[in-house]
């Protein structure tokens, strides 16, 4: 009988930046891509924490299946060192997943003091970043012929809480930077499409109590709690495989149901 399946779904041997990878989704999504053979590159701040990280996919996929790179995303320097470090080891590159993010209380009322430094670390990180990285990485990922970019975005730029002014505009722009970069790369066979994670188990969401993130999930989500980090991770590794070559531009809510829920 004639095989129907004709597109890939094997990973193995291709390179991965992955950013904010030492802990939540980033860290769950370079265990997932070290499992399918990907040799990832675990950038974050943080030396020990990274270290653990690359240690735990190196005990299992061997001591060349991982590098730690500590970095600043929102330094231009330093990311301009993380492209070139990843390079200098392992000589290509097809995949980038931009996942650091930072989360900073700035509202209408806040003082000047706060709002300005806020509003700028905050757009830094989780906007400015992510188009530095894929500038920088752009002519690599149109190299290896078939490069992915998953850029993490979140439910707040659908839905949005007060207090958090530059978070959902941050997260709104990565939508807008997605859909911008996937027109433009399309074309060079590099897909370019956004993960919006809502109510997460994370550090970022470590804050809430348990009572009241129960409340929420039963009262705001379908599946009725948070999800795991992994569950987003997955959805990652399925916009990085070979075989989802006709996805660009997308926006996909890893959420639970929640942004699609009135009441």
């Amino acid at each position: 009988m004639t095989r129907l399946t004709q597109l890939s779904r094997s990973l193995s041997g291709r390179v991965a930046i992955v950013t904010g990878a030492a802990s939540g989704m980033g860290r769950a999504t370079a265990h997932l891509l070290a499992d399918e053979g990907v040799r990832v590159v675990v950038a974050d701040l943080g030396a020990a924490r990274i270290a653990e990280v690359v240690n735990e996919i190196s005990a299992v996929h061997g001591v060349d299946a991982a590098l730690g790179v500590e970095c600043d995303v929102a330094s231009h320097d330093q990311l301009k060192a993380l492209v070139s470090q990843t390079l200098a080891w392992a000589g290509h590159l097809a995949i980038v997943v931009n996942n650091a993010g930072v989360s900073m209380m700035n509202s209408v009322s806040q003082p000047e003091e706060e709002f300005e430094p806020n509003w700028a670390q905050t757009l830094d990180v989780n906007l400015t970043a992510h188009a530095r990285l894929i500038r920088l990485t752009a002519p690599h990922l149109i190299k290896s012929g078939s490069g992915r970019i998953v850029n993490i975005a979140s439910t707040e730029a659908i839905v949005t809480t007060a207090g958090l002014a530059a978070y959902s505009a941050s997260k709104a722009g990565v939508v807008g930077l997605t859909k911008s970069f996937a027109v433009e790369l399309g074309r060079m066979d590099v897909t370019v499409n956004c993960i919006c994670p809502g109510p997460i188990d994370t550090g970022m969401t470590s804050g809430i109590a348990a009572e009241a993130k129960e409340k929420y999930s039963r009262r705001r989500v379908p599946l009725r709690r948070y999800g795991a980090p992994e569950e987003v991770a997955h959805m990652t590794l399925n916009l990085c495989l070979p075989a989802s070559s006709f996805v660009n531009g997308a926006i996909i809510p890893v959420d639970g149901g929640m942004s699609i829920r009135h009441t």
